[in-house]
């Protein structure tokens, strides 16, 4: 008996599984990439809203001589999914705490003046996130 290939069409079982299990072992690889690059980007979304917070805070405070906790006056639009919280706030300084949930573990931090720190943030005017 003899097993001719002269009219096959298709693929094999063995092949097709092979395939299958390819595409699984580089999806092991590429999930947690995606996810990792997911958390970055909400850091980043994070730390460009505390950026305006700051720009807010300057304009506000060069309009009225002291910084203010009221974010509705300051004017500022956070990101989708950004949860921010000024801490402090007197003629001397503020400082601020972001949050974005669920997606990020992570808070950042900002001070400027003579506001009491938060978080690990150690150095005023620069954002910490941990």
């Amino acid at each position: 008996m003899s097993w001719k290939r002269e009219n096959r069409k298709g693929v094999t079982f063995i092949e097709l599984l092979t395939v299958v299990v390819i595409i699984g072992l580089l999806s092991v690889f590429a999930l947690p990439r995606m996810a990792r690059n997911k958390e970055k980007a909400s850091i980043a979304t994070m730390e460009s809203d505390l950026r305006n917070l700051a720009t807010a805070e300057e304009s506000y405070y060069y309009n009225n001589s002291i910084y203010t906790i009221d974010q509705i006056a300051l004017n500022i639009t956070l990101s989708a999914g950004n949860t921010l919280v000024i801490n402090e706030a007197t003629p001397a300084g503020w400082s601020a705490t972001i949050s974005h949930t669920p997606a990020v573990t992570q808070n950042c931090y900002l001070f400027h003046g003579s506001a009491t720190p938060v978080g690990s943030s150690t150095t005023e005017g620069v954002i910490d996130c941990s």
